[in-house]
């Protein structure tokens, strides 16, 4: 019976030791929670299993790839699926190594120092920009939307950085997508204040109002302007792009910004009495 999988989890591998003999028929290494720094160690995984499917090197602390890259395609043939979580990548260089496994389709990178400075928005589409091939990331798949999505996140983020900084992955997708220009900053967050019109007997006063403030508390501002107590006043609310007539502003506890009040709106006021 041939071994397809094996498990050699927490036993505190500092190094491999490299038999005489290859076994053709391992396709899952878990090799987890060891402490295999050093890619010599790792390189010779690829030497005694040629077949390897997946390979799972999470929580070990290894610090680099370093291995030319037609070596690395030599060394491991058939790997689909690699997991470095958790360990000591410190270099984009080292992300883009693993486009050298011709058949890698699946890559695990949580938690690498490389990626710490960065928003959790960036290291994905950061990452997935420098892996054509990856299909999926940290267990999550990658679709054609977020594909293209994150290439062109990619472009606009190294857009200014100097030529020599640049990464070939840059000139790779700008021959692809051309260049692009950074994304316009749009403000969502709600307008705070507004200044409006505030009609009554036939004047027109133009004033700031907050719009955090309730029909209540607007009422107790302009009680002085219009000289009118507050339990006696009737508000009114004309939208100026609106096709309708005034709203009647009826609800004492309502916000205004519920409203949809904007800079030239107009407040009516009247009396109750009148």
């Amino acid at each position: 019976m041939s071994l397809e999988e094996l498990f050699l989890c927490l036993n505190d591998y500092e190094t491999v030791s490299c038999p005489s003999i290859c076994c053709h028929s391992l396709k899952l290494l878990h090799i987890t929670d060891n402490n295999l720094q050093d890619w010599t160690e790792i390189r010779k995984l690829g030497v005694m299993f040629p077949s390897l499917d997946t390979l799972v090197l999470a929580n070990n602390h290894l610090n680099a790839i370093e291995e030319p890259d037609d070596s690395l395609a030599r060394l491991f043939p058939n790997l689909r699926s690699i997991s470095l979580h958790k360990s000591g990548l410190q270099s984009w260089e080292d992300i883009d190594k693993l486009n050298s496994f011709p058949k890698l389709e699946e890559v695990r990178l949580l938690g690498i120092p490389l990626l710490q400075p960065y928003t959790t928005e960036e290291r994905r589409k950061l990452v997935i920009a420098r892996l054509p091939s990856v299909s999926k990331l940290n267990g999550s798949v990658v679709t054609e939307g977020e594909r293209e999505d994150s290439e062109r996140f990619f472009i606009r983020y190294y857009v200014d950085v100097p030529q020599e900084e640049v990464p070939f992955r840059y000139h790779e997708l700008i021959t692809k997508y051309g260049k692009l220009e950074p994304l316009a900053e749009v403000d969502l967050r709600p307008q705070s204040s507004a200044k409006v019109e505030v009609h009554y007997n036939d004047q027109v006063e133009e004033m700031s109002i907050r719009l955090d403030q309730t029909v209540a508390e607007l009422k107790k501002q302009l009680k002085t302007l219009v000289q009118l107590p507050t339990s006696n006043m009737l508000l009114y609310y004309f939208d100026h792009e609106a096709p309708f007539g005034p709203e009647e502003m009826k609800y004492s506890s309502r916000a205004l910004h519920s409203f949809g009040i904007r800079d030239g709106d107009k407040i009516y006021v009247e009396s109750k009495t009148k």
